[in-house]
């Protein structure tokens, strides 16, 4: 398996389930993707929109999306510690929360993140950016909100617990959570301090 990805960058979503499932794999520094046309270019081979994570599972197999890779990685090794089996208890609510996650917050970053691709007139991309990441505050609040256990799910870890510990890291950074979004918070501190995820968030958030 070849993963696609950048420290700090949504790949650390999938380097730590892999890391989790205690799964060899390669990384593959994809390069200032914003900035770089060289290495766009490089990574539209593999994955037309040159986004990460991109997850190479054979030469003939590569997939992108996050939420894709995460229910593919559970199927694929039989595991269940992540990714709650059909028909139990907390499988709707887990596919609920992913697709929100992925399909709500997670586009607020590709938009904000570099306005100028989606808003021409420079002195609006302040604006922008702004709007969208008090946007996305806002969708915090309803994740915390419907938390009431230890982790997302309750009492079971998931891969959602993961998704917040990565995502708490962006902007607005792990202090505005500790502030209005506690049960996350506390969540995401706890997440990067399992063992087996340890190694993967100190290498792409050492400085949070």
């Amino acid at each position: 398996m070849r993963l696609y990805g950048r420290h700090g960058w949504g790949s650390a979503l999938i380097e730590a389930q892999l890391a989790w499932y205690g799964v060899p794999y390669e990384f593959v520094e994809a390069g200032e993707l914003f900035h770089d046309s060289s290495a766009r270019a490089a990574l539209k081979k593999v994955n037309p929109l040159a986004q990460v994570p991109t997850l190479v599972l054979s030469e003939k197999e590569v997939l992108t999306e996050s939420a894709a890779m995460t229910l593919t990685l559970a199927e694929r090794f039989g595991r269940s510690d992540l990714v709650p089996l059909p028909g139990s208890i907390e499988r709707d609510a887990f596919l609920r929360w992913l697709i929100f996650v992925v399909a709500n917050i997670y586009p607020t970053f590709t938009y904000a993140d570099d306005p100028s691709r989606f808003v021409r007139v420079e002195s609006a991309q302040r604006g922008f950016r702004d709007a969208t990441d008090r946007y996305r505050e806002s969708l915090w609040e309803v994740v915390d909100s419907v938390i009431v256990g230890p982790w997302f799910l309750g009492e079971r870890f998931s891969a959602l617990d993961i998704y917040l510990a990565v995502m708490a890291r962006w902007r607005p950074k792990l202090s505005w959570f500790a502030l209005h979004a506690s049960k996350i918070h506390r969540i995401a501190i706890a997440t990067a301090d399992q063992p087996e995820l340890r190694d993967v968030f100190h290498r792409n958030f050492a400085d949070s």
